[in-house]
């Protein structure tokens, strides 16, 4: 029978999983082949994964990264939408969410639980569809929340906002009236919130507008006091979620380079020496990445990574995955040249979305931050 071949079914990655168990991963990762470029299916993804996925620091948060390396390795724009929405399942918990949280949001009478139709449960109570976490700031745009009789509104602009015209609720940070930030759950839908068309033009993540939002006089449900949201050691177990993403893109582009240097040698075309060299870097990068990864995982769910230096690490693993990022993609670039980015509409889409991401990282100014932390506390080597 005539017609496209199937694609090959998604390999999840493999931080430190029995493989047997990390094949549980398999329909997640189908459903997110089937949903390339296709935004609505793409957040009932992570609707779905959120009600099953566990959450860092609770024993298995190995697995958790796992999942978020194997969707990004199938599409790094679904990736980018499901960490997020675990993300912001995970604050909500360890901000103790109690039931009416989502009355609160809707400005109807708390029940004592939640009527929502998704039933994903976090913290003994429900939230419903899908959520984003929005912690940026920017010059000129500012978003306040203040207290009132009836409870807090938020006031102002936040700045990247991704997806925010689709989402249902968000997790994100405001500044106060007396100083600092604090962390609230707002519903998006909600009168008084508008979101601008961003004018989004980048050709990475096309599908993943970031823009501002503006809020006025707009309920929100206070997360953990001032400046939780940051001293907590979730938000740099947060940060290491977003490098794993960052891995399973990577983990994609070697895999594809791979495939390449194998069809050539099926045609006759055996790979040189340069191009050994270059799979032997990656094979051994991405093989101390996880290795990293699996270890920062386990500290995590032992306690050891619960305190003030879970951030420091948080800054070497976020730093050395967005570096090997970098230099796989420099070294595939170097090797295939321009026709793949001009004839190959996958490896072009994952080049360039990958690209965007990892700007989520701050190059020398973490590593900065990073060598403040190491001048003036212990060192690990």
């Amino acid at each position: 029978m005539n017609g496209t071949p199937a694609a090959p079914r998604p390999r999840p990655v493999r931080i430190s999983s029995d493989p047997a168990y990390l094949e549980t991963i398999g329909p997640l990762l189908s459903a997110a082949q089937a949903a390339v470029g296709d935004v609505p299916a793409l957040l009932d993804l992570a609707k779905a994964a959120g009600a099953t996925a566990p959450k860092p620091g609770e024993g298995r948060t190995a697995y958790l990264w796992e999942i978020l390396a194997s969707v990004t390795a199938v599409d790094v724009a679904a990736g980018r939408v499901l960490e997020p929405h675990l993300d912001a399942a995970a604050i909500l918990a360890q901000a103790g969410l109690k039931p009416g949280l989502h009355a609160a949001l809707n400005g109807s009478p708390a029940d004592g639980d939640f009527a929502d139709s998704d039933g994903a449960n976090v913290a003994g109570g429900h939230f419903s569809g899908a959520w984003g976490v929005f912690a940026a700031e920017a010059p000129g745009l500012r978003l306040e929340a203040r207290e009132t009789a009836g409870g807090w509104v938020l006031h102002g602009f936040k700045p990247w906002c991704s997806l925010a015209a689709r989402l249902d609720h968000a997790v994100l940070t405001a500044h106060l009236e007396g100083g600092g930030r604090a962390a609230f759950a707002v519903d998006l839908t909600a009168p008084g919130v508008s979101v601008a068309d961003p004018g989004w033009t980048s050709r990475g993540l096309r599908e993943i507008p970031s823009g501002t939002v503006q809020f006025e006089a707009v309920p929100a449900v206070p997360l953990g006091g001032p400046g939780w949201y940051y001293e907590r050691p979730g938000f740099a177990w947060g940060g290491m979620g977003v490098a794993a993403c960052w891995l399973g893109g990577a983990v994609a582009v070697g895999r594809s380079f791979t495939a390449s240097l194998r069809k050539a040698a099926d045609g006759g075309r055996e790979p040189d020496q340069i191009a050994l060299a270059q799979l032997g870097e990656i094979d051994r990068t991405l093989a101390a990445l996880t290795a990293y990864l699996a270890a920062a995982a386990a500290r995590i769910d032992s306690g050891e990574l619960a305190g003030k230096g879970a951030w420091q690490e948080a800054l070497r693993v976020r730093g050395s995955v967005a570096a090997a990022v970098e230099r796989i993609q420099s070294l595939v670039n170097q090797n295939l040249g321009p026709g793949p980015l001009a004839f190959d509409e996958q490896y072009g889409k994952r080049m360039a979305d990958l690209s965007l991401y990892i700007g989520q990282h701050h190059a020398m100014r973490d590593d900065a931050q990073l060598g403040a932390l190491t001048l003036t506390g212990d060192d690990p080597w």
